[in-house]
């Protein structure tokens, strides 16, 4: 028997209203991303059926902001490859910036090679995924990432930094940029490996999932709530943040926040989700714009908890717009009005 699509109301403690002027004004903000960018390459049964490259990590966070509405101004680092000449061609043909984009000879953009089959008139599964990584950072790019940083941030409404372990972000360099802000930003974190690392460095909101929250103090939630709480809230004293979004796929999300407040949020739309590649990065780039443009950390998680239930019902690194964000808050409005 199918499973019905579980429609939850956010908790009345947020207006959905509220929600949706919040989405209606992402398209008057900045944002830079700092991170690391990877090519996501499909191979579908054999290789003369190759797609393109798609961007996944800070790529992916840059390509939802941008179809969110916002205008994004990336940074980092990419080889001098197929894979990265690949990726400039894709955000010139989005029309992003590409100015804080930087070229490492000798070093190789990262890569994940998804080997997908299936049976004719079925959906292709993916059966194998191979990563190619980069080497050490160049030392001269270092400096030029810094000042790439610096200058983008001066008109900046928020800074995203997303950490896939590739070398791009370090703390070092978000805490020099954070010291040299003009004017308080909200300052947003995605760390794969080394979130508490990013402690005391400026972070002012952090967006790990659950695994992340898990390695990070050597422990396993699972349906043990006590457990979720005492770690979120360690991370969350740590790290000295405003606000902590743990997501938990089907759980939804947990939000702890400085005033000692933990506000359970519902999964958004379908438990069965289609597939979750990159929405992480969707999560961070909605919660990020909502920040940005005047929500409070709970709003800007409701609204980062339904952009994320839009994306995992798509198939493969796919984003979610801002009209799409919009139809589905007026969706719960009309729904909470009858």
């Amino acid at each position: 028997m199918k499973r019905a699509p579980a429609r939850k109301q956010p908790p009345a403690s947020v207006d959905l209203r509220d929600l949706a002027e919040c989405v209606e004004a992402f398209s008057g903000k900045t944002i830079v991303l700092l991170g690391d960018f990877v090519a996501d390459e499909f191979r579908y049964g054999d290789i003369s059926r190759v797609s393109r490259e798609a961007p996944v990590g800070g790529a992916n966070a840059t390509n939802n902001l941008a179809s969110f509405g916002a205008k994004v101004l990336p940074v980092t680092v990419v080889g001098d490859d197929a894979a990265g000449d690949a990726l400039f061609q894709y955000f010139r043909d989005k029309g992003i910036s590409t100015g804080g984009i930087l070229c490492a000879k000798g070093r190789a953009t990262p890569t994940k090679t998804r080997f997908l089959a299936g049976w004719a008139h079925t959906v292709a599964q993916q059966v194998l995924r191979c990563d190619s990584e980069p080497g050490p950072m160049p030392e001269g790019i270092r400096q030029k990432i810094q000042q790439k940083v610096s200058a983008s941030l001066r008109n900046a409404d928020a800074l995203a930094v997303s950490d896939y372990g590739f070398g791009v972000s370090t703390p070092e360099l978000v805490r020099q940029a954070a010291g040299r802000l003009e004017k308080p930003v909200p300052i947003t974190l995605d760390a794969r490996y080394q979130l508490h690392a990013y402690a005391k460095s400026g972070i002012t909101s952090a967006t790990p999932n659950e695994a992340e929250l898990e390695a990070a103090h050597q422990t396993t939630v699972g349906s043990d709530a006590a457990e979720l709480e005492r770690a979120g809230r360690r991370t969350l004293s740590a790290m000295k943040l405003q606000a902590l979004l743990v997501t938990r796929g089907r759980h939804g999300a947990a939000l702890f926040e400085s005033d000692d407040r933990l506000t359970h949020i519902p999964i958004y739309g379908s438990d069965q989700a289609v597939d979750v590649t990159g929405a992480g990065d969707t999560v961070l780039a909605a919660y990020t714009l909502a920040l940005a443009s005047g929500a409070s950390p709970l709003e800007a998680a409701h609204i980062a908890n339904i952009a994320g239930g839009l994306v995992v019902m798509k198939r493969g690194t796919a984003t979610v717009s801002r009209q799409e964000l919009l139809d589905a808050i007026r969706s719960e409005i009309s729904g909470a009005a009858s």
